[in-house]
């Protein structure tokens, strides 16, 4: 049994991460970390974990745990990350990996030199919804990729994430928090990496500096056209379709954790009746903690490691810098 110490425990751990670990028969989450002590005291009272700390840095060389979920503000990944690998403690960050990608890339070579465990959790590629869009599209049910989309909208106005507002805690609006999501996942579906971006944004007096709703478009070296919406002003929503010149495949909810996902799989011309599968993507927290805590206890490779985290990292920089200069712009490669 893994032992885990979350960093930063607050909203997203108590509504997606816990869940996860109590659904896992690998690891247990056996440690907290929390800038203000009470409130530290507090959420391990609440939660039941016997250990808590007002440091990562306390968190990682108590002994008490066997890895640790960087689950802190944007800001504070870089140096929560690097105080893992110096106490030699295998890492999983949550995303935004970083606030750019220098930081990032810090990261992936710190790991790599110190030869320690270090992960990043893009949780959709454990969703089932997601596996099956790369396996019809692996399989050649849709022809070439033409064309994808994929769309990531919440009500962001009166999040409990405040720090997500604070362009001295995040790496951006939404295009980052979950603009992120949308291009880890096409880059996961099409096999395939992204060459250049352009990006259209718009913000309100709320969202300033950061963009409250955004439009982008990437190319992929396979020459797939994608575009990705997002927005912090509307309901929920999570689109995915990717369009073939055999056929097309998509789900108006694909990427939610909460309700079953409706896939619709159309051949041909696309006026054929659609071949329909019901997914459910509510264990995707277990499987990516079971699958790092796999890979701790058997000195294996994370599926997700660092480096793709630091690839995500370059197309963002690309994003923010079309929306600053307007034009498109190249992405880095790696």
């Amino acid at each position: 049994m893994v032992r885990f110490g979350i960093a930063g425990f607050g909203l997203h751990a108590v509504r997606r991460l816990l869940p996860g670990f109590a659904g896992s028969e690998r690891c247990i989450v056996t440690a907290l970390s929390r800038r203000d002590s009470e409130k530290a005291a507090a959420s391990a009272r609440e939660f039941n974990i016997p250990h808590t700390f007002t440091s990562t840095g306390e968190l990682c060389s108590s002994g008490e745990v066997d890895a640790v979920f960087i689950a802190s503000p944007d800001v504070l990944h870089l140096p929560d990350v690097l105080t893992a690998i110096e106490h030699r403690i295998p890492v999983l960050c949550e995303k935004p990996l970083a606030m750019n990608a220098d930081e990032a890339r810090r990261m992936v070579d710190a790991a790599s030199e110190a030869g320690i465990l270090f992960g990043v959790a893009h949780i959709f590629r454990f969703e089932e919804s997601v596996g099956r869009f790369r396996e019809h599209i692996e399989q050649g049910d849709i022809g070439r990729p033409l064309f994808a989309r994929a769309e990531f909208h919440y009500p962001g106005l009166n999040s409990p994430r405040v720090w997500l507002n604070d362009p001295a805690m995040a790496c951006g609006g939404p295009i980052a928090d979950v603009g992120v999501h949308c291009i880890d996942t096409l880059r996961y579906i099409l096999q395939d990496e992204i060459l250049s971006v352009s990006t259209n944004a718009t913000g309100d007096d709320l969202s300033a500096p950061f963009e409250a709703t955004a439009l982008m478009t990437l190319l992929f070296s396979k020459k797939t056209l994608a575009a990705v919406a997002v927005s912090t002003r509307r309901e929920y929503r999570t689109v995915l379709e990717v369009i073939g010149d055999e056929g097309m495949l998509s789900a108006s909810d694909a990427l939610n954790v909460e309700r079953p996902v409706t896939m619709e799989l159309r051949r041909g011309s696309g006026n054929e009746a659609a071949e329909r599968e019901v997914v459910s993507n509510t264990r995707a927290y277990t499987r990516q903690v079971d699958a790092f805590a796999e890979a701790v206890e058997k000195g294996g490779e994370f599926t997700i490691p660092g480096e793709e985290g630091l690839k995500n990292q370059l197309v963002l920089d690309a994003l923010y810098r079309s929306r600053a200069s307007g034009q498109v712009e190249l992405v880095e490669q790696i």
